[in-house]
């Protein structure tokens, strides 16, 4: 493991695989890929697996607003290792991390940030 994944995991903390990530949203791993390839999920291959943030679901469903704030994010030119850093580390000003403020349905807040960064 590099650095920079060491770093992206300590931010994000819990990763699921893709099996794991499908079972609660009722759909098949193939469809966790499909979001992934569609920009509404973001997945890193971690222990020669590709993987998901637990904190993308919430409960049966992603967490509201997050395809949209991916989006927005590429849109803005982040990779996926910075977009991940951006939604993991913690702001102040939000306060939390913008991934907690979505969790929080504080998404308009985020989504925002996100937005402005592209200009």
């Amino acid at each position: 493991m590099t650095q920079r994944e060491s770093d992206i995991d300590a931010l994000v903390g819990e990763w699921l695989t893709l099996r794991e990530a499908a079972a609660p949203l009722g759909v098949s791993p193939n469809r966790i890929k499909q979001l992934i390839r569609e920009n509404r999920m973001m997945g890193v291959v971690r222990s020669g697996q590709l993987s998901v943030p637990a904190a993308f679901l919430d409960g049966d469903d992603l967490v509201k607003g997050l395809p949209g704030t991916l989006v927005l994010l590429t849109d803005a030119g982040f990779s996926t290792e910075e977009a991940l850093r951006w939604l993991f580390t913690p702001d102040d000003t939000l306060p939390g991390t913008p991934i907690q403020a979505m969790r929080e349905n504080r998404g308009t807040e985020v989504r925002r940030r996100a937005q402005s960064l592209a200009f």
